[in-house]
């Protein structure tokens, strides 16, 4: 029986380490290293954004064409927000963010070409964008018109797909597919009461509309059309009574009356600072000014954006599809899309935190993957969206004519969270040594049910390894750790030495 305990409790030390070194102490390094890269203070992309990208790239390739093949798209309620929109959203994400560095490789800024090993990922992010398949949430909403009839925010997508494309590999083919889609945007926006569209029947999100429109200008670009007077012209779903009692974008409204349905909300307004420069750059400035001064909050360590307006007395935990988690005020999609509004509109004293927090909360691993972004997303239907969404936003630069302004500080919460690296890492460790200490010397514990205990270590690492085939990894984890405790041993109660043992007693 002593043979047995010492090999699973050397397998449990050996667990431990493995545990503690890559999960725990390798991903606190990167953290840490990755926190004193200077280029995060001047609005650059850091050089370990584009090996993220390159880590990402042959996984986003394999996941879309795999989706695209099995067509499990189409059979998609509409309910499954995640499962519809997140794919296409993510692809987009991936296609924006390859963009970016293909442009700052062509301008010098990076030492590594996208085009030389992202080429596949493009054109299977581009084809699930454009795939009739994933379409059949919105054909479900409004029909087989449902390119030509409102839909803004799924139409946004299929523009921005083509003008990245287009951008990536300089292909011709797809131009009268962009001018067509553009022109019945272009159509049915000034064709709106009140420069607005909804994203399905009773749902207008005007941030949305915005974005689109910003699409229709980067398309335009590549057509050569001048489209001055529609932009000019299309300002009027954001002016006046379309504006919440802040001033800014309101998260929701109705398309038939432009009235706003309750105040704008973070993941919307860090969403409409992203575009807004490139169409308005005046109200962007004022837009972005209010999102500070309503919104900006320093708290329990960390700073940020809030998903709800620090006058609203409300909101502070809370969690929908948009916003993600809401903790203490501080909202995670409004964060997460902050750092490129703050990249976009300058304001890099607002950047460099929220970026820090990014990089602490991310949970790097040594293979590339960041873990929380990768546990937030949705496992099987959109499984990078989160990674693709945060190289979206490391990728912005600051919009042309635009004074910036640096400075920030590396918010306490980060090292709070360098902590929750090491320490239990450092923990991991110790108790490994523990286990091949007890192995090596005469164990002072004793063993209750060893036999019992002995079977459940062979229960629970077969079942660690059957769960990492078919469950995601969290759980292999959760089952090793549990394993790695097994046999659990009780120090031995000391005799007196006045006390006699039970023979001489005898």
């Amino acid at each position: 029986m002593l043979k047995y305990r010492n090999f699973c409790l050397a397998c449990g030390g050996l667990i431990q380490i493995s545990i503690a070194i890559y999960f725990l102490l390798l991903p606190g390094c990167t953290v840490s290293w990755r926190l004193m890269d200077v280029s995060i203070r001047s609005g650059k992309t850091p050089r370990w954004a584009v090996r993220l990208h390159r880590s990402l790239t042959p996984q986003y390739d394999a996941w879309a064409r795999q989706r695209i093949k099995s067509g499990a798209a189409a059979d998609l309620s509409i309910l499954d927000i995640s499962g519809t929109e997140w794919p296409l959203f993510g692809s987009v994400f991936y296609l924006w963010a390859t963009q970016a560095l293909q442009e700052q490789y062509t301008q010098g800024q990076l030492d590594v070409d996208p085009s030389r090993y992202a080429g596949e990922a493009v054109e299977s992010a581009y084809e699930l964008v454009m795939d009739p398949n994933h379409a059949g949430w919105v054909r479900q909403h409004w029909g087989d018109d449902y390119l030509i009839e409102e839909n803004a925010f799924y139409r946004m997508l299929r523009i921005s797909a083509l003008v990245s494309h287009y951008h990536l590999t300089q292909s011709k083919d797809d131009l009268p597919t962009m001018q067509t889609e553009v022109d019945e945007l272009v159509k049915d926006i000034d064709a709106s009461p009140h420069g607005l569209l909804e994203d399905y029947p009773y749902e207008c999100y005007p941030a949305d509309v915005l974005t689109a429109i910003a699409a229709i200008r980067r398309a335009n670009r590549i057509l050569g059309k001048d489209d001055k007077e529609f932009i000019q012209r299309s300002i009027r779903g954001f002016q006046g009574d379309r504006l919440d009692d802040y001033g800014m974008v309101p998260y929701a409204a109705d398309v038939n009356s432009g009235f706003p349905y309750g105040p704008s909300r973070g993941c919307g307004n860090s969403y409409v600072c992203l575009s807004a420069p490139e169409l308005w750059p005046e109200q962007a400035k004022k837009w972005y000014d209010l999102y500070e001064q309503h919104f900006w909050q320093s708290k329990w360590g960390a700073v940020g954006f809030r998903e709800f307006a620090k006058a609203e007395k409300t909101g502070d935990w809370y969690f929908d599809v948009d916003a993600g988690p809401v903790i203490a005020g501080h909202g995670f999609a409004a964060d997460a899309f902050g750092v490129g509004a703050a990249l976009i509109n300058g304001r890099f004293d607002h950047s460099f935190p929220l970026i820090c927090e990014v990089i602490a909360f991310s949970w790097p691993l040594p293979d590339g993957t960041l873990a929380i972004p990768r546990f937030l997303s949705n496992s099987v239907e959109a499984p990078y969206l989160g990674e693709a969404a945060i190289l979206y936003n490391l990728t912005r630069s600051p919009a042309p004519g635009l004074s910036s302004k640096t400075g920030g500080h590396i918010p306490p919460i980060c090292y709070a969270m360098l902590a929750v690296y090491f320490l239990p890492g450092l923990l991991l460790l110790a108790s490994a040594v523990r286990k091949f200490r007890s192995i090596s010397s005469k164990s002072a514990l004793t063993y209750p049910l060893e036999k019992l205990q002995l079977v459940l270590w062979v229960v629970v690492v077969t079942s660690s390894i059957i769960s990492a085939i078919v469950i995601p990894l969290r759980v292999t984890l959760v089952l090793l750790l549990f394993a790695s405790m097994l046999p659990l041993g009780f120090r031995r109660k000391k005799k007196r030495e006045d006390e006699p043992d039970a023979q001489s007693a005898s």
